[in-house]
């Protein structure tokens, strides 16, 4: 291949990585601008209908945020994500579909804060986390890719209002290895995979 070939072959490919990274950066954008306005209205319990097509996030869109699995817990697809890779990677899709179940019904709920990145952050400035993934003092950053994009298409159709709640309204969860004292206080609504799933009695968070 002549030089001039070659200086044309290297800036082609300059310009169509370029023209992908840009792409990307943009579905990026949207993604996260769809998905703090699908969190509000999560979070506003009287609007609960359907998401519309064109406010949906799409599955390019949402696997464009946070590609690496290292940027800050800013966002809600992010928080979403990270949270549902930490509390059930490694375990089925049920198991992961149910963690995210329990950050939608946080969400705005009497007691719980309004975004998905205050529901999953809660506790922190006391020690007391209700994600414990969040305050264990080990990296957040992700380890295996191939989860962290299923973990991303979860929280999206769990943003979406495409995920189906099959843990029947429930706002806490443990592992079925542990009793922890705080589940005698809750009605028991499910057992998902390797979790058991609670709600208060009277509906208020504690």
């Amino acid at each position: 291949m002549s030089f001039k070939w070659s200086v044309a072959f290297l800036v082609v490919t300059l310009v169509a990585g370029q023209v992908i990274a840009d792409d990307q950066q943009q579905k990026k954008e949207v993604a996260e601008d769809k998905a703090q306005v699908l969190e509000q209205k999560a979070a506003d319990k009287s609007a609960d209908v359907p998401v519309p097509k064109s406010e949906a996030i799409t599955q390019s869109e949402v696997q464009a945020v946070d590609p690496a699995g290292k940027s800050p817990l800013d966002d809600a697809i992010t928080c979403m994500a990270r949270s549902i890779y930490w509390e059930a990677k490694g375990k089925d899709t049920d198991d992961m579909a149910a963690v995210a179940n329990v950050v939608m019904n946080r969400l705005g709920h009497a007691g719980f804060p309004d975004t998905v990145c205050a529901v999953v952050k809660q506790g922190s400035e006391t020690k007391s986390c209700q994600f414990s993934w969040w305050c264990d003092g080990r990296p957040d950053t992700v380890q295996e890719e191939t989860q962290y994009a299923l973990a991303k298409e979860i929280a999206r159709k769990a943003l979406n209002k495409q995920l189906p709640d099959r843990t029947g309204g429930a706002m806490y969860f443990h592992d079925r290895t542990v009793k922890p004292d705080w589940a005698k206080e809750y009605i028991k609504t499910a057992e998902i995979g390797m979790f058991r799933f609670y709600k208060p009695h009277d509906g208020s968070a504690k």
